[in-house]
């Protein structure tokens, strides 16, 4: 016998005659698979990527202006995907399934892995009770927590992970009573009041909140005052030990400190990147008098394409989410682990508002953002990486020529349309068609899920969304069951 397996069975005897029974089990086992007695548990790391309303409309448009038809994204380049199913409830004690859904409760099933109907922020229908996030176990069981997003840090996605409000739109102590747009009555959130019993508004919930990195606009939501307090929210959270940064260079200085970290950068939603050129949206197809008499007459004139160019708002000193998304990950980094939510939020903003040049650019730093995540993934290997989107939404790519333009009759699009120029020379033809009103409507259909290569043997090809609150539980081993 050689001497080093003669070596190798004396130290297996040893041990197995020195340990008491139960403990050399599974040490010996160990030893017997090449192995060592375990050392510190590695650090875990779940990065959760939520395009607010990118779903594969939002997704091919983005790819066929930044890449060109025969291109790849980074988001194509993941090596799973799978679709995640939309759900949500009536608002009843007795819930029954509604089909389109918005940010508020999608949010809340992913932060949850409760369903609970439109609006709610971590709360259940009927009854209002709080449900536990993922953000609040995981920094229960000693992780660091962060939230990053391109909208109000307030806004329904972000919040939902850290506050329990019954009606997303109470963003600060002045919206608690009575909100109030263009002269009609929204709702309230008196019950939700602190002098109710309640945790207040959701400025003051996040002040207030275990997180540590919380980064996006919303800055006039922590300018009034804390709800029976002669100071502001802005002033509570720095009491909290929030160290708070307004402009894109004081947070890239503070990337390598440590501590508790508020970044507000726009006073709601932070700008867009990219804008029609002369900030054109959608339009109406404009019909001839004849039309008028019978729709077989007459004729269509088509909006005018347009190309995509900067928005003069994105300014300098506003960070960009693959920045923002950088420092939260230099502050969140630790022997533990962490959880961090990123969100590119104006993918939908700009759909409701039919600009599809801004969903683009919103798309297109999502892929940035994605970008840094996976570069901190390959550096660190237990590290989750999730992408998807909380609904779907109004824009569809339409022949920009109609296949049924060789009929003499006009024929066209009954919503607004948007005609890009594509970097390809071709026209992308973009309608919006969901709703008469001001603003267009989310949609119903399933959304992509996509994740790095730790979520092999995790992600299945279909999810519903409160599945993936338990995807990210598991791999955070946190006791979901807790919760209850």
């Amino acid at each position: 016998m050689p001497t080093f397996r003669l070596i190798t069975a004396a130290l297996y005897g040893a041990l197995l005659f020195a340990m008491p029974a139960g403990a050399a089990t599974d040490s010996v086992r160990q030893l017997s698979l090449g192995g060592l007695p375990p050392g510190p548990e590695p650090s875990r790391q779940v990065i959760l990527i939520i395009g607010d309303g990118m779903d594969d409309q939002q997704i091919t448009a983005a790819r066929n202006y930044l890449v060109g038809v025969s291109g790849r994204l980074l988001l194509d380049k993941m090596p799973l995907r799978s679709t995640a199913q939309v759900l949500t409830v009536s608002e009843s004690d007795n819930p029954v399934p509604l089909f389109v859904s918005d940010s508020a409760n999608t949010a809340t099933s992913m932060a949850t892995g409760e369903l609970t109907s439109r609006g709610r922020l971590a709360t259940r229908p009927g009854n209002d009770e709080d449900i536990p996030t993922i953000v609040e176990q995981a920094a229960a069981a000693g992780y660091r927590t962060g939230l990053v997003t391109t909208a109000s840090v307030t806004d329904a996605t972000p919040a939902s992970f850290a506050a329990h409000i019954s009606f997303r739109m109470c963003e600060n102590p002045d919206m608690m009573t009575d909100i109030f747009f263009s002269g009609i009555n929204l709702g309230n959130c008196r019950a939700d009041m602190k002098e109710n019993g309640g945790p207040g508004s959701i400025s003051e919930q996040l002040a207030a909140s275990p997180l540590d990195v919380i980064l996006g606009g919303g800055a006039k939501h922590f300018r009034p005052m804390a709800e029976g307090s002669d100071t502001s929210v802005l002033k509570a959270a720095r009491d909290a030990g929030f160290r708070v940064v307004r402009k894109r260079d004081a947070l890239l200085a503070a990337s390598n400190q440590q501590g508790r970290l508020l970044g507000l950068f726009s006073p709601s939603t932070m700008p867009v990147r990219w804008r029609g050129e002369r900030g054109r949206k959608a339009e109406f197809p404009q019909t001839s008098f004849l039309h008028m008499f019978h729709p077989y007459l007459g004729s269509v004139t088509l909006p005018e394409p347009m190309a995509c160019q900067r928005n003069p708002g994105f300014v300098e000193h506003l960070p960009s989410l693959k920045e923002m998304t950088e420092v939260a990950l230099a502050r969140l980094h630790n022997k533990k682990g962490f959880f961090l939510m990123i969100e590119s939020a104006s993918i939908d903003k700009q759909a409701h508002e039919r600009k599809p040049c801004g969903s683009i650019g919103e798309l297109e730093q999502l892929e940035e953002a994605l970008a840094s995540a996976l570069a901190y993934a390959r550096k660190h290997p237990n590290t989750l990486v999730l992408v998807t989107a909380d609904h779907s939404q109004a824009a569809q790519i339409i022949p920009d020529q109609s296949l049924f333009a060789r009929y003499p009759i006009p024929t066209y699009t009954p919503g607004k349309l948007a005609r890009i120029r594509t970097p390809e020379g071709q026209v992308m033809a973009i309608n919006y068609a969901s709703t008469n009103f001001a603003y267009a409507e989310h949609t119903g259909a399933n959304v992509p899920l996509f994740a790095n290569r730790e979520g092999r043997g995790r992600v299945p090809a279909y999810v519903t969304q409160p599945e993936i609150y338990n995807i990210m539980a598991d791999y955070l081993q946190l006791d979901s069951g807790a919760k209850r």
